[in-house]
């Protein structure tokens, strides 16, 4: 229950935060809370090993995240107490969609295999670099998102 409330609060802050930013850097931060959400459910223990993409070059960054879609679906929630909440932060990400910058050469199974865990960590980083690369970082630059992400991520 706690969980949700969590969740809910943090769906509304969320939408609030997107009729007061642009819409490409709302959906950034959207994807990334949602991201660091499902970090704290989902099941880490006796799971499958997912295909990780990591520091993807320029022309790639689409296929990275069409990678950690299909991943998302191959996760499991850590217990049956936060399966809704799982459920709907899956689909938050299935619709977060990225338009291709050229042609790659990776595919999905190219990348390492880890954890559920360092998965969605590998994803979270490379949403913030979108995040971070996106014209609207350039003209907004007041606006980021370095108050949502662990200290361990800031300096990386």
């Amino acid at each position: 229950m706690e969980r949700m409330i969590i969740f809910c609060t943090l769906f509304f802050c969320s939408s609030m935060a997107l009729t007061a930013a642009p819409h490409k850097i709302a959906k950034y931060k959207q994807i990334f809370k949602t991201i660091n959400l499902l970090e704290t459910t989902v099941k880490d223990k006796d799971v499958e090993l997912l295909h990780t993409p990591e520091n993807p070059a320029e022309e790639c960054l689409s296929t990275a995240v069409t990678c950690f879609q299909k991943g998302t679906l191959k996760l499991q929630p850590e217990n049956s107490t936060v399966n809704a909440t799982f459920t709907q932060t899956i689909k938050t990400l299935k619709r977060f969609t990225l338009s291709s910058r050229g042609k790659c050469e990776s595919s999905c199974e190219s990348y390492e295999k880890k954890s559920p865990k360092e998965f969605l960590k590998s994803f979270a980083k490379l949403i913030q670099q979108l995040f971070q690369n996106s014209s609207d970082f350039q003209t907004h630059g007041a606006i980021n998102i370095s108050s949502t992400i662990p200290l361990k991520w800031k300096n990386n």
